[in-house]
């Protein structure tokens, strides 16, 4: 989706700002915002562009930095701490050769930590794009992963 066709379904008010990055950043294989297109939604709002950019560098859900096709999102918080999160964290950065924050040589994933996901009682989790994954193993990450690298696993 082009970004003058996300502009175009958003009154032109400030209070539009947040949903109107969101909804281009969903949109993108990278899921980054360029300067440019900040320039562009500024102009759009009647905003300074400051503004925009100090909404975007605030929020970490916002990226200035392109990432994978698919965002892992590692719970960080204690309940998935404590049930063995650094073993799933562990097998991602092993998996998938990266750390925490980095990209994979191909650009299919990024690996990130974020807060609570909203399924301790399920613990360990993970969320990759909208989807959430608990009671993580090793094997089923594996087998998560292979899914979405499009193999089947082994």
């Amino acid at each position: 989706m082009q970004l003058k066709e996300v502009l175009d379904k958003y009154p032109q008010s400030e209070d539009y700002l947040i949903e109107i990055l969101m909804d281009y950043q969903k949109h993108k294989m990278h899921h980054d915002l360029t300067e440019d297109e900040l320039k562009t939604i500024a102009t759009h709002l009647n905003i300074k562009e400051s503004k925009v950019s100090s909404v975007v560098t605030f929020y970490s859900l916002f990226s200035l930095k392109p990432k994978g096709q698919h965002v892992i999102q590692v719970c960080h918080d204690v309940p998935c701490h404590v049930n063995n999160q650094p073993d799933v964290l562990s097998t991602l950065k092993t998996m998938l050769a990266i750390d925490i924050g980095q990209t994979t040589d191909d650009k299919m994933f990024t690996l990130e930590y974020t807060s609570c996901l909203g399924a301790c009682d399920k613990a360990p989790a993970m969320r990759i794009g909208e989807k959430t994954f608990t009671k993580l193993t090793p094997n089923k990450i594996k087998a998560i992963i292979a899914e979405y690298r499009g193999r089947k696993h082994a």
